[in-house]
């Protein structure tokens, strides 16, 4: 049998449709993969692990039997859910003011990556209320609180509060960091311990000097967008000595916690951690350019990443309960 003009024409049609289905079903997941990325960004899911962590170092750090691991996850899950809450709320609220900032400018309501709607108000009060009532259920009433004063802190003082209105907005907004801790602590210790108040401290002061080397860098942002954040106020070089006497305060306080049971790991690594900071902030003051700030911006992470691991390390020796502390870690 011969070939037909329609059966010469079948082969490229089938070939023709395939590369049409096969290119379709990759848009398709290009468009998921969009929309999980800009979610994740809306959440911004690396304050939110930060957080989680912070919490857990306050797990493990607290003398005495370990909590079961499955209230470790559950708190731990709690923190990072409301984290994320407080951050998409910073997104929802400061679309106006990101679009005018080269930073943000890329934000998912800004570029229209995702649309702006009230129902993910809706959202950011479920993930805050759900964790909440599930650790004041299954944990206790002290930590659920410290759970939600976090995600409150960072989503209603700061974000809505005090961003635009005073310099002191990331000082007194910076509390979200220590409330973390604390909702750790409170596991099996509710009431505040001199050690769990030495590291929400610690948390306390970190945030400031951290966030106004940031802000010295992105100075232009700040101006443009009306934020009073510190180095818009009283300048580079002043904010610069305003961050050193900040890292100093941070290094004092971070030696606290060995007066209140931690040991020896720990101060390794806090005094390690407070080193490289205060070297940094010294060369700020000396230098207060963008690439020293971004530079200081940096050890400040380095300093965090030192203390809490420290934290993690001594109180692992420490516990009672060894996967406890293994889901902490994760």
């Amino acid at each position: 049998m011969g070939f037909g003009p329609s059966r010469i024409l079948l082969i490229p049609l089938v070939r023709f449709d395939f590369i049409i289905f096969c290119d379709a079903g990759n848009k398709r997941n290009m468009a998921i993969l969009s929309l999980i990325k800009q979610t994740l960004v809306l959440f911004k899911l690396r304050i939110g692990v930060a957080m989680a962590m912070t919490a857990g170092a306050g797990i493990v750090a607290m003398p005495g039997p370990a909590p079961s691991a499955a209230q470790s996850a559950l708190l731990i899950l709690a923190v990072l859910l409301s984290a994320g809450a407080a951050g998409g709320l910073n997104h929802y609220h400061d679309y106006d003011i990101d679009a005018l900032m080269e930073r943000t400018r890329t934000r998912p309501f800004v570029s229209g990556g995702l649309t702006r709607s009230p129902w993910w108000l809706l959202l950011f009060a479920l993930l805050v209320a759900v964790p909440v009532a599930l650790v004041w259920r299954f944990i206790n009433p002290v930590a659920a609180f410290h759970v939600f004063m976090g995600a409150f802190f960072y989503g209603v003082v700061y974000t809505i509060w005090l961003k635009r209105r005073s310099w002191l907005n990331i000082v007194i907004g910076g509390l979200a960091g220590s409330f973390a801790i604390l909702s750790g602590t409170a596991i099996l210790h509710p009431e505040p311990t001199p050690l769990a108040l030495s590291l929400a401290f610690i948390l306390f002061l970190w945030t400031p000097p951290h966030f106004w080397s940031l802000a010295i860098a992105l100075k232009k942002d700040y101006v443009e967008a009306r934020v009073p954040m510190l180095p818009v106020i009283a300048g580079e070089a002043r904010a610069a000595r305003i961050v050193l006497f900040n890292t100093v305060l941070l290094a004092l306080a971070s030696l606290l916690p060995a007066f209140f049971g931690m040991g020896w790991i720990y101060l390794v690594g806090a005094v390690t951690g407070s080193a490289v900071f205060l070297a940094k902030s010294v060369l700020l003051v000396r230098n207060p350019t963008t690439v020293q700030a971004m530079s200081n911006f940096r050890a400040s992470l380095i300093q965090l990443a030192l203390f809490l691991a420290a934290v993690y390390i001594e109180g692992s020796f420490q516990s009672q309960d060894s996967a406890s502390v293994l889901v902490a870690l994760l």
